[in-house]
């Protein structure tokens, strides 16, 4: 998961669905006045604020509301007629207020709690980076099996899945994409450069898309999440460094992580998954969850908008044939629970604690309608400490990674993930923002295999194919004698794995 706090860049059931699905089907109706022809009183240094408007889409009703927001105060920075979705600037403080007024509008709101700011640089923490004497004991080893790549001894992510077996019969399909929205993604590496789609891949941050050459690049090696997501993905079989699941599908970048603090912005992932769609990428992988709140609750009318405006965008997507998988989480939350208490909320400004419930107050993109949620497991395919969880939740679980109960028998006997680093580097990461593409990937080969499948079909092939442990006997990690998570249901489908971990294997074979 990108800006990693707890749960950071790192879920669906049908009760959740149809919930979320009748919550969007009734917003409140708009009022019939306009705006007031003047605005409220802005000076030229105010504070500006993001907002996301949402309308119909016919053409009558966008020209009314562009100018019902310029009446109000505001600039549209972008709009997404298809979906009916404008991307706005305004310095008014009470701009949300009057334009949920404006006739048409049918959902408006703030997309941050703090103003605008310059452009900076973001630290995302720290990665293990694979050292020079472990790359050598490692190369060791891999060489002493056919076929592998040098580092390929140290991913016991592939075997868990299949994937080192799968490559032998189907690498996967050059006419595959998988889109990786995230902090950018650094196709000079050797690893990635040979699947990289350049003509697939933009900056969607402020909520335009930008495709000049690089602008999909990370801003700096300290923002190297996207790149270690792209090399889990589709690093390529080339003699060098490691393997991605699926390596001969194509992999791109939809950069949306914001250069000042490294938040998901809604107006940026509008941007991605509308860029994505109409430039023909088959999978998204989203290791992430839209800033600035963990959950939107649809009771708040600035949340609302922002549910309202991603869940358009990614639908849009999905009727032109995306399937789109996202990370669970990293806080080991029940999101079936009757209650989650959310700590970090809002992310951008200062976090208030707040008590949420789940089938009401949703995790964006995660939680929406279609996506496929993706939780995490270790070495020994059971969750994860950190990952979240939750039945009907759920769909699948993949490797991603633990470092304090899983420990492979490696050769850097290391828990977490190892993939590529921005300037041809490698490391490990762990979370649910590593187990989104591992599955994503598996996704990818079976629409390498199954070109025709529809997002819904591939979904269901996904779950097919997938190995359901069951809900373990115990899951007292830590030993202490207290339960750490309740896993509930059983072999066909539980909080756990939702239908089971992926198989990259069986996703080629079957």
């Amino acid at each position: 998961m990108a800006h990693l706090p707890s749960r950071r860049r790192l879920a669906l059931a049908v009760p959740v669905v149809l919930s979320l699905t009748a919550s969007l089907g009734f917003l409140p109706a708009a009022a019939s006045a306009a705006p007031g022809a003047a605005p409220a009183a802005q000076t030229a240094d105010a504070p500006k604020l993001a907002y996301v408007v949402n309308t119909a889409t016919d053409h009558r009703t966008i020209a009314s509301v562009r100018k019902a927001i310029a009446a109000a105060g505001g600039s549209v920075v972008a709009v997404y007629e298809k979906i009916g979705v404008f991307v706005v600037h305004s310095a008014n403080p009470d701009f949300g207020r009057q334009i949920r007024t404006a006739r048409g509008v049918q959902s408006a709101g703030a997309t941050r709690t703090a103003p605008l700011t310059a452009a900076g640089t973001t630290d995302e923490g720290a990665a293990q980076v694979l050292t020079e004497e472990q790359a050598a004991r490692t190369a060791r080893a891999s060489a002493a099996k056919t076929g592998s790549e040098p580092l390929e001894a140290d991913q016991w992510d592939l075997r868990a899945i299949g994937a080192d077996k799968a490559a032998r019969i189907n690498p996967g399909s050059s006419k595959v994409t998988v889109a990786v929205i995230d902090t950018g993604v650094d196709d000079t590496h050797p690893d990635l450069a040979p699947n990289f789609s350049a003509a697939q891949s933009a900056n969607c941050v402020g909520g335009k898309a930008d495709t000049s050459e690089g602008a999909w690049r990370p801003y700096t090696a300290d923002d190297y999440h996207g790149t270690h997501v792209a090399g889990e993905i589709a690093a390529a079989r080339n003699g060098i460094g490691v393997a991605g699941v699926a390596p001969g599908v194509k992999v791109s970048s939809i950069k949306v992580s914001d250069p000042d603090n490294g938040l998901f912005y809604p107006e940026n992932v509008v941007c991605a998954f509308v860029f994505a769609a109409d430039h023909g990428v088959e999978i998204t992988n989203n290791s992430y969850y839209v800033d600035p709140w963990m959950y939107n609750c649809m009771d708040d009318p600035d949340q609302r908008a922002i549910v309202d405006a991603v869940n358009r965008a990614q639908l849009y997507a999905q009727r032109k044939g995306t399937l789109h998988l996202a990370s669970a989480g990293n806080s080991n939350h029940d999101l079936d629970a009757d209650a989650i208490v959310d700590k970090t909320s809002p992310d951008d400004s200062t976090a208030v604690v707040r008590t949420i419930d789940p089938h009401e107050c949703f995790d964006v993109p995660t939680q929406l309608p279609g996506i496929v949620t993706v939780s995490a497991t270790g070495v020994q395919n059971v969750k994860s400490y950190y990952s979240s969880y939750g039945r009907g939740v759920v769909d699948v679980a993949a490797p991603g990674g633990d470092r304090l109960y899983q420990l492979p028998d490696t050769p850097s006997k290391d828990g977490r993930v190892l993939s590529t680093m921005p300037n041809n580097g490698y490391a490990f990461l762990q979370g649910t923002s590593m187990a989104s593409p591992h599955a994503a990937g598996v996704a990818a080969l079976l629409k390498s295999k199954h070109p025709h499948a529809t997002p819904a079909r591939l979904q269901a092939l996904l779950k097919a194919q997938a190995d359901n442990p069951g809900c373990p006997a115990s899951y007292d990690q830590n030993g202490d004698g207290t339960q750490d998570a309740v896993c509930e249901g059983g072999k066909r489908d539980n909080g756990f794995y939702g239908a089971g971990i992926v198989d990259a294997l069986r996703a080629v074979t079957k």
